[in-house]
Order: C-alpha cells, then sequence, then structure tokens
C-alpha cells in the first residue's frame, strides 16, 4: 500500500498530465476541490476539456442553476463556469481529456 495527502498536489488535482501526479495521463485528470461561501472563481471555460462535477457537500450556483450535496453536472467545451458558493462546497472533478492549459478566463460581471 502506498498513502498520500491530497493537500501534496496542486489545487486538488492529483491525476492528470501534469506534475506532481500520482498517475500521469493523457486521458483525464481528477481533482477534489474545496472551497468557501462566497469565495470568488473568475469565470472561464475550456475550449478542449469536457468537465464532470459532483457536488460532495455545501451548495453553489453555475449558470444560474442551484446544485447541492449529491448533484452532478458537466461542463462541455466553450460553456461558461461562473461559480457562486453559496456554502462551504467539496467537489469531485473530472476532466477529460487531460489539458493542463485549456483554461480561458472570460469577462467577470462583478
Amino acid at each position: 500500500m502506498q498513502i498520500f495527502n491530497l493537500n501534496d498536489y496542486k489545487k486538488g488535482w492529483f491525476i492528470g498530465n501534469f506534475e506532481p501526479t500520482l498517475l500521469k495521463t493523457k486521458f483525464f485528470e481528477v481533482s477534489i476541490q474545496t472551497y468557501k461561501k462566497g469565495e470568488f472563481v473568475h469565470p472561464h471555460t475550456h475550449k478542449i476539456a469536457t468537465e464532470y462535477n459532483v457536488v460532495i457537500e455545501g451548495s453553489m450556483s453555475v449558470q444560474g442553476n442551484l446544485l447541492k450535496k449529491n448533484d452532478i453536472f458537466i461542463l462541455h467545451p466553450n460553456e461558461k463556469t461562473d461559480p457562486v458558493y453559496h456554502e462551504d462546497c467539496t467537489l469531485l472533478i473530472v476532466k477529460v481529456p487531460s489539458a493542463p492549459n485549456d483554461k480561458y478566463l472570460l469577462p467577470s460581471s462583478d
């Protein structure tokens, strides 16, 4: 058995085509991320990757849709990611394929 700690990886990303990683693969990325209530994440999009998200804890909105514990939402390429965290949140995120530089900032409405 091997034991690792999520805090040793960048922003919770622990599988993908980047370093450090537990499994280097170009096929997908996996992350566990936590956000505080009201934390700002700049609106962005991905041009290549599809992002599969599971709300593990908390509640949030994306594209005006309220999402809560156990909700799953998929963001396809070119869809806007504009999260608003109503509570502290934990997300499981899988991106397909692994495309580490596939993040494009969008104008903020703030």
